[in-house]
């Protein structure tokens, strides 16, 4: 089945993993590029739980040079370190724990993209600090080029970057008519080329209305829209975005995975903004219980 085929069942059965709270840099995310070289084909990853692990986390947030003031809470004084101690864990199976210098090993040479918004922002500098903790000695260099940040270690020729772009799909700027999202047009694509895996996200930024909405039209071929159904633009955007993947990427030589929906930095509707004292809900009763994993479908929490 094709990309552009696949996305149709896709839009059918998106599946949102709820990241316990917006500040944690999920170690899982680095630990299932692993995977793919598992001699287990029959376990589903995707079933399972969270579950306590107080040899978490795999690195320290506060000596990680990636980190943006903003999502480092033990730099912003947050006062339990709990949060940080989940692991992802199978029904089924084992993920192996994860090992930084036999990623860079196995990825000797190699080019590591993430492409969309926060959440791939997260994910990105989640993998950058897990490598930078595992080979303290080694050198390294960083870059910040428009939207594209890239993180490399010499010694291992590997890169990871992150190409921000909530929408995969264009928005251009016109001086009359605002910012346009073209849900048919993809020419950042250039920019992806020539890596060896890809990871691609898009979804909340699509729901934002009133003084959150980033962009004032939606546009298809010639036809402006003020606004259409949502979903419907998304469904439009990542048809474009599996044709473009269809059409411009070898899958022998390039492995491209959708991470599917970030939970939104939002409280019922409204950016969520914590005062002193303030805590995320029953986060001291996390600790003996076990949080499931969610499967729903097509709604944004």
């Amino acid at each position: 089945m094709g990309m552009a085929s696949w996305v149709r069942v896709l839009m059918c059965n998106i599946i949102i993993i709820i990241i316990l709270c917006h500040c944690q840099l999920l170690a899982a995310a680095a630990e299932a590029i692993t995977i793919g070289s598992s001699n287990s084909t029959s376990c589903d990853y995707f079933q399972g739980s969270w579950v306590y692990d107080d040899s978490y986390p795999l690195y320290n947030s506060t000596t990680c040079p990636f980190i943006g003031q903003g999502f480092d809470c033990q730099k912003n004084d947050r006062p339990d370190q709990d949060y940080l101690k989940y692991r992802w864990q199978p029904t089924s199976c084992d993920i192996p724990r994860f090992n930084g210098v036999d990623l860079l090993e196995k990825y000797r040479g190699k080019k590591i993209m993430f492409v969309g918004d926060s959440l791939s922002n997260n994910m990105w500098v989640s993998l950058a600090c897990l490598l930078y903790a595992s080979v303290p000695n080694s050198k390294y260099t960083f870059q910040r080029e428009g939207l594209l940040s890239t993180f490399t270690l010499p010694e291992y020729g590997v890169s990871v970057m992150w190409f921000k772009n909530g929408f995969l799909v264009d928005v251009v700027r016109d001086e009359k008519l605002g910012r346009i999202v073209k849900l048919d047009s993809i020419s950042a694509g250039q920019q992806w080329l020539g890596v060896d895996s890809l990871i691609f996200n898009t979804y909340h930024w699509w729901f934002h209305k009133g003084r959150y909405q980033n962009w004032n039209y939606f546009q298809v071929g010639d036809k402006l829209l003020e606004d259409m159904d949502r979903l419907e633009a998304l469904k439009i955007a990542l048809t474009t975005w599996a044709r473009w993947v269809d059409n411009n990427i070898d899958p022998s030589a390039t492995s491209v995975f959708y991470q599917g929906v970030a939970v939104p930095h939002q409280k019922n509707g409204m950016i969520q903004t914590l005062k002193q004292g303030d805590v995320c809900d029953k986060q001291n009763q996390l600790k003996d219980q076990r949080i499931q994993g969610l499967t729903i479908k097509g709604k944004l929490l």
